[in-house]
């Protein structure tokens, strides 16, 4: 059975949909959270594209501390397990006040390019830390605000890592260990386990046009199904 935190009353009355896309490496969460912001607006959805770490330009400077490829110059120290933690949230801290919270209360969609689930994963599960203290620190930060749905994007990791070769700029996850993208892997299918109901797992080896389709159908499912949702329209695009 699924666990399940307890909404607070702030996040009952927001009337938007957060809609967040995870996966290892290389997964095309990216490009598919693109896709679908498109399909949604031109159905007339008022849509937010955003990501983690960054949101904010206070988080990205955050995120190019925490993804920079090399060691600052006339630096030798690296970034400790707690201390990418830390600036994780603290980024998230500013994401969820000035972006993500706003924009469902004005009844919107929210597409987010990773969220609380890829902390579980890469600090909890890969890193080792306490998920205990990860998840308490998660509710400090966001006011106990959830996902609700989450789309993993999921792939074997020799093929994301191919991919992320191929790409024109690296950052410091790219240069990980194999088995460190192994164990975040697993736990994204563990997370995929505890929460059936909110986290759908999809094979990424497909084309990027029949993901997007799979995608589309099942965020037009859970909109629709939803009639407490006051979601926002706009013209739609022809």
């Amino acid at each position: 059975m699924e666990s399940r935190s307890p909404r607070t009353k702030k996040q009952r009355s927001l009337s938007g949909v957060f809609i967040t896309f995870e996966g290892t490496e290389g997964s095309g969460k990216t490009t598919q959270c693109r896709r679908l912001a498109r399909s949604l607006r031109a159905q007339g959805y008022q849509v937010i594209e955003t990501r983690e770490p960054g949101g904010t330009p206070l988080a990205e400077t955050i995120r190019k501390l925490l993804l920079a490829s090399s060691k600052p110059q006339g630096h030798a120290e690296s970034i400790t397990p707690c201390c990418e933690s830390m600036l994780i949230f603290a980024a998230r801290s500013q994401h969820v006040a000035h972006v993500i919270q706003p924009a469902l209360a004005k009844g919107m969609i929210v597409l987010c390019d990773r969220f609380f689930d890829s902390t579980l994963a890469y600090q909890g599960y890969a890193r080792s830390l306490d998920k205990t203290f990860l998840i308490t620190a998660q509710q400090f930060v966001t006011n106990g605000l959830q996902p609700h749905l989450t789309f993993f994007l999921d792939l074997p990791i020799q093929d994301g890592l191919a991919r992320r070769q191929r790409a024109k700029k690296q950052n410091r996850l790219d240069h990980e260990s194999l088995s460190f993208h192994r164990r975040v892997r697993r736990g994204f299918l563990a997370l995929t386990k505890q929460y059936p109901e909110r986290i759908q797992q999809i094979d990424a080896r497909q084309s990027p046009h029949a993901l997007a389709d799979q995608i589309a159908s099942m965020t037009s499912h859970i909109i629709h199904n939803n009639t407490s949702l006051g979601l926002v329209h706009s013209s739609p695009k022809k």
